[in-house]
């Protein structure tokens, strides 16, 4: 006996949900307990290099378990026409139309909703591992530096590495605006934003600046060649966790900073910056307004 189990996370052309995938590990760990041997099918699209659905040998099974979302459509009446063999059981699922043979072709159907009535997701129950919670704040292209910014370029490695570090990110936009509810309309709602992060990694000198002010440690990349606002910025806050437009494509040093900001050295030495710094620029600006009009 060999259980398969799968969910719309293990179709090529369905989605990957946090849902599905937490009830897919929830049925995993029930069938762990009872010693029913099994394995988990990804999609491709999610999980490349893993068990694919598409090339499992449907012989090697005795039981299908399908997991979570509609019990509809025809990835599922594939489902039951490759293994038409097995023990095919539905958990967790909705079942909007009890007649429709998505649903009729299951040997037994165990739904969280159906009829108005509905059951505690599987999800629930699932056991999860906390990560940081890490913004992410992009400049946009900063024409005032000419050929020296290399912010394209500089993205793409950062990206592409943050992609690849087990954190839970979140996009943020530091444009304020009005009508469009995925931005803040006030600078309070955005630094509120960031005193809930772990770590912020960005390339804008504000990123650093309010990252800081909330006591967070910030990985900034200066996207600018020879250093602009970033790096200036940095060095007058003391901060120590900035990497340089040349250093940004090596993964080794941006892993380095990150393992530090998420540190409790990084964490401590954020919250100091936390603290006022002075108010050079404005003493600056009250010394001139006091001394009368420019003649």
């Amino acid at each position: 006996m060999r259980a398969l189990v799968i969910s719309w996370a293990s179709f090529r052309h369905g989605e990957a949900t946090a849902g599905d995938v937490l009830a897919m590990r929830e049925v995993g760990g029930v069938l762990s307990t009872i010693g029913l041997p099994h394995d988990l099918a990804w999609s491709p699209a999610h999980r490349p290099g893993e068990l694919s659905y598409e090339e499992v040998d449907p012989a090697r099974y005795s039981h299908v378990v399908f997991v979570c979302g509609p019990a509809h459509g025809r990835q599922l009446r594939e489902v039951h026409r490759r293994f038409a063999h097995c023990r095919r059981i539905a958990v967790g699922v909705s079942v909007i139309d009890p007649a429709d043979d998505a649903v009729t072709g299951f040997d037994r159907v165990f739904a969280r909703d159906h009829d108005g009535i509905g059951t505690p997701d599987l999800s629930l129950g699932a056991t999860t591992d906390e990560v940081l919670v890490t913004g992410v704040i992009l400049a946009p292209g900063q024409g005032e530096y000419g050929a020296a910014g290399r912010h394209t370029e500089v993205h793409t490695s950062l990206t592409e590495w943050i992609a690849g570090v087990d954190c839970a990110r979140i996009p943020l936009d530091m444009r304020l605006a009005s009508a469009d509810w995925q931005r803040c309309e006030t600078p309070d709602q955005f630094t509120s934003i960031l005193s809930h992060l772990d770590v912020v990694v960005t390339t804008r000198l504000h990123g650093l600046v309010l990252g800081l002010r909330a006591g967070v440690p910030v990985l900034a990349v200066d996207p600018v060649d020879g250093g602009g606002e970033v790096s200036a910025q940095a060095d007058a806050l003391g901060w120590p966790a900035l990497v340089s437009a040349a250093e940004s494509g090596d993964t080794k040093i941006l892993d380095s900073w990150w393992r530090w900001c998420s540190s409790i050295q990084g964490r401590s030495v954020a919250a100091l910056r936390a603290l006022p710094t002075g108010d050079g620029l404005v003493r600056d600006l009250v010394e001139t307004l006091k001394s009368g009009p420019v003649r």
